[in-house]
């Protein structure tokens, strides 16, 4: 359960770094408003992960997550470069997630 709670807080935070770059400075209301939702859903589910998850591989996972996920949505909604060389870089952080949740101790 703890590393499903970990997948959440990576979406959230795919969410809220994506939330910030339609807030406008945070000038605009409504994505504003679900921006900062996402940032406090991203963060408790965070927080629950930690009960059983080490936070070394919790964090790491959980930027990783993130980066993962606004790296290609900055690729396929902002038009971003998509060389060869940004996605194997995107590819080894997959690889790091994978390894960290295989040498993990936590069996949730």
């Amino acid at each position: 359960m703890a590393w499903f709670l970990l997948f959440l807080a990576g979406l959230f935070e795919i969410a809220w770094a994506i939330g910030l770059k339609y807030t406008d400075g945070f000038t605009k209301l409504w994505p504003s408003v679900f921006t900062v939702i996402g940032m406090a859903a991203s963060f408790l589910f965070l927080a629950l992960a930690l009960r059983t998850i080490p936070i070394g591989t919790a964090y790491a996972v959980w930027t990783g997550i993130g980066a993962i996920g606004v790296a290609i949505l900055g690729i396929v909604l902002f038009n971003e470069p998509r060389d060869f060389l940004r996605l194997a870089f995107i590819a080894l952080i997959v690889i790091g997630i994978a390894g960290l949740k295989f040498v993990s101790p936590a069996s949730s």
